[in-house]
């Protein structure tokens, strides 16, 4: 399981922020969300991300305790906070940006999927962040990237023949 973010549809609500947030903390405090929406006023672009529940993780890898375990039942990558001895060194090693650190307990945090039901996925108003599953999940990640390829190079050659 993974979840699937399509930007071209995120309005920037920050829903996602605040029920994620308010599942794990009981109450609304985005900086304790485990997604998070990036925000380009001039191009009124908004794209949210999250842990990419990567195939080989790197954040379980270079964790010296072993406190980041996959999920048996959903497959999703999670910190044992029992383990967990906040080095940060998960923080500094996601590519994505998908782990972060809560100063106060001061251990690492990312997507556990919410035990397979996302809270985000729930309540998206757009259907920007959608939960993909079973054999089709890594298919679906390499055509999202592919479109996202495709389409970048469109825009490049567009420049270029500008110029």
């Amino acid at each position: 399981m993974y979840l699937d973010i399509n930007p071209e549809v995120c309005t920037g609500c920050r829903l996602c922020e605040i029920f994620c947030s308010y599942r794990r903390e009981k109450a609304i405090w985005p900086s304790k969300s485990c997604i998070s929406v990036l925000k380009y006023e001039e191009e009124i672009l908004y794209i949210p991300f999250t842990c990419q529940q990567c195939e080989k993780a790197v954040c379980a890898e270079v964790c010296p305790v072993q406190a980041i375990k996959r999920n048996p039942a959903t497959g999703a990558w999670e910190i044992d906070t029992g383990r967990c001895m906040g080095c940060k060194m998960c923080v500094a090693s996601c590519p994505f940006g998908g782990v972060a650190f809560d100063p106060w307990r001061g251990q690492a945090f990312k997507c556990d999927l919410c035990g397979g039901d996302p809270e985000c996925v729930k309540i998206c108003p757009t259907g920007a962040i959608k939960l993909v599953q079973g054999p089709e999940a890594v298919l679906a990640k390499r055509r999202r990237a592919v479109a996202h390829l495709a389409e970048s190079l469109k825009v490049l050659r567009e420049v270029e023949q500008s110029v």
